[in-house]
């Protein structure tokens, strides 16, 4: 559990946390040739920001609690424990059972109400050598990290007045009485950095989401410490797959990079902040509570 002193916010604690925990397990560090884990050593605008960034980082988390269940040591690891850590101090504005889960096999998310039908699509597939080439394996997608919302007993729903009964609502899946699976509340992809090839794999698994639920969309989000704006808005421009990307320290991302005479890179990051596709880690909860 995160210790928060008096006077601070409890976001603003987790979030020292978050960062101490990717401190603390190595995920965060800087290299014997002065080259940031997240960085491009190739680049000298990558190391620039990124080195502006663990100073900032590195300054913050001094004397931050680690909370015992951020001591994973995945990138993965530690930002699920953050989302564990953290959502339920918002079931007061989004009530409800939720659960943090890694995203396990390929298959995970058939276990959830609106992809249940994978299930049977991959059993299918499976012996089947022609309907596995004409349907190929796109279906399939394994999100890092996986919020999970469980249906709701008739007693909670009806907790103020009746509000259902045994004649209709019969097919709705937030009622237990019609459906043990829960439902996929939140896809968050976790990269801790990228090449633009590779935020293109983020696209195209956000997609896949999208096409092949039965029901409501589950948030989509991506997790990152990438430094470079060029690399971040090969994923973050745009709309209509992704959510939202969210970066693990993007207040120091954006002082870093105004310290430099990468104005266009500035200018840049500006735009997505300011055109609402990047975002900071603290934002995450919050808007996954809508």
């Amino acid at each position: 559990m995160i210790e928060v002193p008096s006077g601070t916010a409890f976001l603003t604690e987790a979030r020292r946390s978050f960062h101490a925990a990717l401190i603390a397990n190595g995920a965060l560090a800087t290299s014997d040739t002065g080259v940031p884990s997240i960085a491009d050593g190739s680049s000298a605008s990558s190391v620039a920001f990124a080195s502006g960034i663990m100073e900032q980082v590195a300054k913050e988390a001094v004397g931050a609690r680690l909370a015992g269940q951020m001591a994973g040591n995945k990138f993965e690891i530690v930002v699920g424990e953050y989302l564990e850590e953290t959502l339920p101090k918002l079931k007061h504005i989004r009530p409800g059972k939720f659960q943090v889960a890694k995203g396990g096999t390929r298959l995970a998310i058939a276990a959830c109400e609106q992809y249940f039908h994978l299930s049977s699509l991959a059993e299918a597939v499976s012996t089947n050598a022609d309907l596995a080439v004409a349907i190929g394996m796109d279906y399939l997608i394994k999100p890092d990290v996986m919020v999970l919302r469980h249906p709701e007993p008739d007693e909670n729903i009806n907790a103020s007045e009746l509000v259902v009964d045994d004649q209709h609502a019969s097919l709705t899946g937030i009622r237990s009485a019609n459906s043990s699976l829960p439902l996929l509340h939140a896809s968050v992809s976790c990269k801790w950095t990228m090449r633009s090839d590779r935020a293109q794999n983020a696209r195209s698994e956000a997609l896949n989401l999208v096409r092949n639920r039965k029901g409501r969309l589950p948030h989509i989000v991506v997790v990152t410490g990438e430094p470079t704006p060029g690399r971040l808005a090969s994923l973050a421009l745009g709309t209509g797959d992704i959510d939202c990307v969210y970066h693990i320290a993007l207040n120091e991302l954006r002082e870093a990079v105004a310290a430099t005479k990468y104005t266009d890179s500035a200018e840049l990051l500006d735009m997505m902040i300011e055109g609402r596709r990047l975002r900071d880690i603290a934002d995450l909860p919050l808007d996954l509570a809508t």
